[in-house]
């Protein structure tokens, strides 16, 4: 089968306002970081957000450090964190370590 790479998104809440109301870590799947990344942008704009979030740095992060990760704060309060990661699908099979038999 041939491999493929997807970007993970996790929008993770963070911060003091988490323990007054709890919220659940959301993962989103992209096949494509441009589409994955106009996503994200235009979900924190309509919801209000300033968006820190380009291309480069996202992709030059990921090069470097396998991960991107960005902290949204209101008044010095860390309200959530993005982190965008790549995975694998359909990784290439090992032997698990298993000898032939003899």
């Amino acid at each position: 089968m041939k491999q493929q790479t997807i970007y993970e998104v996790a929008v993770i809440p963070i911060g003091s306002l988490n323990t007054i109301r709890e919220k659940e870590t959301v993962f989103s799947y992209f096949s494509n970081l441009s589409k994955c990344l106009d996503q994200v942008i235009a979900s924190l704009v309509i919801n209000g957000w300033e968006s820190k979030i380009n291309y480069t740095a996202v992709y030059r992060s990921l090069k470097e450090k396998g991960k991107y990760v960005a902290e949204f704060k209101i008044a010095n309060n860390k309200i959530f964190k993005i982190v965008i990661t790549t995975r694998t699908i359909n990784p290439s099979l090992t032997m698990l370590g298993i000898e032939e038999k003899p």
